[in-house]
């Protein structure tokens, strides 16, 4: 089942971190390894990718890496030895800009998702699609900025008007976009751009700052893989930010569990999927509980008319730690059982 075309006729599943903390099959890998060499070694890679496939039967496998390597790329010295991600320093005025550099080019440095994508597509099968993922330009500029995404994201907003934003992208996009063609032409079907920091703006700020740098990228990834879907998602954004999209290279757009995916999806044009949004928390309930909520989901759903063919279902957000494994099986099935047509 591809989750794009050729979808058969059961709903398609997949989640945001799917290979991640909550998963034994992680937690035994990463016994013998750190997170930067999981990442970097495209076997482990693969193998971290593949857990979530053999074990819960998602419709779809995502890369397993991490967005933040374009900061590495651009010199900003990027380390995972205390846990969190940390920088060697801070974009936090102008005069920062002169520190970016780039290390190494974008065509050597993201070999290593490169050789993951061949080896995650000799192994999966092939009815199985193959997501590779970026941050989008506005997250990456907030962890330049701010160290993270949390907060009032006080500078990284200034630096929107004082030339921060706009020089930042300038340096990042052409090198973004090899991390996004290096994964595209090694296997994977759709790039995922993660915006996780976008729903902390405005909307006018959003549009007048953020669409054209996004609008720009995608124009210039589709003139080189005009075959490679593109699913945007953004966090805490509603339906105003999605009003000020420029969609016309934007394959699926993902949404958290803040919002209605059939208010959403009346907004985007008939080629346009809609992707998202369970509540994660829910995926800690006793089962008993958690099935009638899904299920209650998806009848709502499609009482109001949600157009199932056109959904990709999944969380509104990663799976959280601690997320008991058998609740992702029940999840995934519960899903898998409902057809896309209307019933």
């Amino acid at each position: 089942m591809n989750i794009f075309e050729n979808r058969g006729t059961n709903l398609p599943v997949w989640f945001m971190r799917q290979a991640g903390r909550y998963h034994s099959h992680y937690q035994n890998i990463k016994k013998d390894s750190d997170f930067m060499s999981m990442c970097k070694n495209p076997k482990i890679a693969c193998e971290v990718t593949l857990g979530p496939i053999q074990d819960f039967g998602f419709n779809a496998a995502i890369l397993f890496s991490d967005l933040l390597f374009p900061l590495e790329q651009i010199g900003m010295g990027l380390s995972y030895h205390s846990g969190p991600p940390t920088l060697e320093w801070h974009l936090e005025s102008t005069e920062d800009l002169k520190k970016l550099n780039i290390t190494t080019p974008g065509e050597e440095f993201y070999k290593f998702q490169g050789e993951a994508c061949q080896l995650l597509r000799q192994k999966l099968p092939p009815e199985v699609t193959l997501l590779g993922f970026v941050g989008a330009p506005f997250t990456l500029y907030t962890y330049a900025v701010e160290g993270s995404h949390a907060g009032n994201l006080v500078s990284a907003k200034k630096g929107l008007f004082d030339g921060r934003f706009e020089t930042f992208c300038h340096l990042l996009l052409p090198e973004l976009l090899k991390e996004m063609t290096m994964q595209a032409k090694n296997g994977a079907n759709a790039i995922a751009l993660f915006d996780t920091a976008a729903g902390e703006l405005c909307p006018s700020d959003y549009r007048e700052f953020i669409v054209p740098q996004l609008s720009k990228l995608l124009e210039d990834f589709k003139k080189q893989c005009p075959e490679t879907k593109i699913i945007y998602y953004s966090k805490h954004t509603q339906a105003s930010f999605i009003k000020t999209m420029d969609l016309t290279h934007i394959d699926v757009i993902g949404v958290d569990w803040r919002c209605d995916l059939v208010e959403i999806q009346k907004l985007l044009p008939s080629n346009i999927y809609i992707q998202g949004n369970i509540d994660p928390a829910w995926l800690h309930l006793p089962w008993e509980i958690l099935e009638t909520k899904v299920k209650d989901y998806l009848h709502d759903l499609r009482v109001r008319g949600l157009d199932f063919k056109r959904w990709i279902t999944g969380l509104g957000h990663g799976v959280l730690i601690k997320t008991p494994e058998e609740n992702v099986r029940r999840v995934v099935k519960l899903i898998q059982s409902e057809k896309c047509s209307h019933q």
